[in-house]
Formats: C-alpha cells, structure tokens, sequence
C-alpha cells in the first residue's frame, strides 16, 4: 500500500532544488574532461604543456613505422597522432592532413617520412598552430616541384628500378598503383633492419598513386616555418645527396645517421631527438626566422607565440564553467536543505 505524502509547495521547491544539484553533479565530470582534467583531456589532442606531435608517414608503409618513436614520445609525455596517409597524391593526401591538423588544439610539430614529406609540406601552409616541421629521410619539395622531379635531380637512388607497377580502378577512375619488388624490398628500403622483418614490411606494404607522387606542390611552408632534418647516409630509396640539398635550401637543422630509409625505425632515438629538440623552440626558432615578419619569434597574424586563440576566450574557460556549475551544485544542495527543514517543522504542527 502506497504512501501519500501531502503537497506542499516548499516540497516541490526541494525537490527541484534537489533536481538541480544532481543534474550539475552529472554534467561536472563532462566539463571537467573538456577542462583536461578528464582521460580524454576533451576528446582531441594538444591543450597542455607541450604541443602535439602528428607523424606522417610515406609511401609503401603505414603508420606503423613510427611506433618506436611514438613509444618514446608518449613516455616523455607529447600527445602524439600517427594518421593513415591516403597515399593517392599529394593534393589529396595534403587536404586529409590539413583538415586534421586543424582539429587539434594548441601547437603542433608536424613530422614526414619519405613522401610523407612533401604530404606535410603543403599540410602545413597557413596553418599557425604549426610551430616546427621535421623532416625524416623525406622528400621537401618547393611550390611547383613534384617528390619524382626531385627524385631524377640526384642520383643514389634505386628505387625506380625496384618498383613493380599495377593498374588499378576505384570510385575515382583508373590508375596505376607503384610497389617495391619484395625481392628488392630489404636492399632499397630497409637494408639496416633483419631481413625477416623487411620481408613481412614487404608483404604488407601500402602502394602510392604513379600519377599522385608525380603532382606538383601548391604550398610550401618550410619558407614559413623553422623546419628539422634526418638525412640518411645509407639511403637508397631516397638519395642522400638530395636529402642533404633539401635540408641545406630549407635552413634546416640537421643531424645525418648512417641508416637506410627508415631511420625512424633503425635509428629512433636520433629520430626522437630531432623532435624533441623541434617541440622545444617556438616557432621562429632561437635565431628569430619566422618567414613573416621577422620579430622575435612571434607570428605575424596573431603577434603572439605562433599559437591559436584559445577557444573559449569569449565566455570563459571550462575550467570556470565547472567552477560556476560546482558553486550552482552547493547552492542547490543548500536551498534544497534548508526547504526540506522548513517543512518538517510546519508538517509537525
């Protein structure tokens, strides 16, 4: 049998009041994840202390090359990403990374591997979120060159003899996709890792777009931005000489490794250094370049450090929004007290 409880205004008011502590309660958890106090830190990268890290890797490989380097770079603490690269051309596969750059917040050091450099090098323009580029046995076009223009300037490189053509169609039309012969695989590619592991690399190797690695750049924002370098001496997929020539017209800052192609994997904490030391320096570098207006460092469309305009700097942050809604909380859970005492007391004359 159920109890009937009179109704009372003063009750009603409690228990709204009652309502309105529980539903702040709730959405403080929320809040505070977007405040970075959360695992998710607000569901994208970037915000803290240091800036985010965004790996992009090269043709015939994934982003799984990367993983010794990002195991170092999360054990220092970077956020760190490792996206898929489309490897269809670098217009399409430099829209892709661009569209993701932009949805991280905070400074970026943006990173290529091989073709994944030219992909990083159009990326990056116009975006001020990107304080340092950092190039790693990779190709560094200008406006108006192509990775297969720069490859035919320097010779070194065996890769157009290694490669094993095979037509394809999609949703876009036809084309030809480019693999490396998987009996050539470890002497071009990987020749510093064992043989058993350049063969699986072999096997799963992703192609990239004949008519894709052929396009032209549009943008190049190594002009703009201080850029780091990973020349590799024993590289035969890319040559060293033109590795070296990129680096030197770019004003990069650069170490050479005795390593094949895949110096991230071969040589990671060479790798790791270079970034290290890229996530370190503002963008504009110690020596003042920026590309822009030549200052100290600053970036000349926001005149700060070279970093977005916090996001919500217009209504505050969500650090105070938790603030508002914890001290809402209290004062729900007050009136709501104080309510319910008032009527015990008149229920019990």
């Amino acid at each position: 049998m159920g109890i009937s409880l009179p109704r009372s205004p003063l009750l009603t008011a409690a228990t709204v009041a009652l309502a309105t502590c529980a539903v702040a309660a709730t959405a403080a958890p929320a809040l505070a994840a977007q405040a970075g106090g959360g695992p998710s830190g607000g569901g994208r990268p970037g915000g803290g202390g240091k800036p985010t890290v965004v790996l992009v890797h090269g043709a015939f490989a994934d982003a799984s090359g990367w993983d010794a380097v990002v195991e170092r770079l999360l054990a220092d603490g970077f956020p760190v990403l490792a996206p898929p690269n489309e490897l269809r051309g670098v217009a399409n596969d430099a829209a892709s990374v661009a569209e993701l750059l932009k949805s991280i917040i905070g400074p970026i050091v943006l990173a290529g591997h091989s073709y994944g450099g030219a992909v990083i090098t159009q990326a990056a323009a116009g975006n001020p979120n990107v304080q340092a580029l950092v190039y790693v046995s990779a190709f560094m076009p200008d406006v108006g060159e192509s990775p297969a223009e720069l490859s035919a300037k320097f010779t070194g490189s065996e890769l157009g003899t290694s490669l094993n053509p095979v037509p394809f169609k999609d949703r876009g039309g036809s084309g030809t996709d480019l693999y490396i012969r998987n009996d050539r695989f470890h002497d071009v590619f990987a020749a510093d890792l064992p043989e058993s592991r350049a063969r699986r690399m072999a096997a799963e190797q992703r192609p990239v777009s004949e008519a894709g690695f052929g396009e032209k750049l549009t943008a190049a924002a190594w002009h703009d931005i201080p850029s780091w370098f990973v020349v590799s001496g024993q590289d035969k997929a890319i040559a060293p000489d033109l590795e070296r020539f990129e680096a030197e017209r770019g004003r990069s800052r650069t170490v050479e490794v005795d390593s094949s192609h895949v110096s991230m994997m071969s040589h990671p904490d060479v790798v790791t250094r270079q970034i290290r030391e890229a996530a370190s320096t503002s963008r504009g570098g110690s020596d003042g370049r920026d590309g822009r207006d030549g200052r100290d460092g600053r970036d000349g469309r926001n005149g700060r450090d070279g970093t977005a305009p916090a996001e919500l700097a217009a209504t505050g942050s969500p650090a105070q929004a938790l603030a508002a809604v914890g001290a809402a909380s209290a004062t729900a859970l007050l009136s709501g007290a104080v309510l319910a005492r008032v009527a015990r007391r008149r229920g019990t004359r």
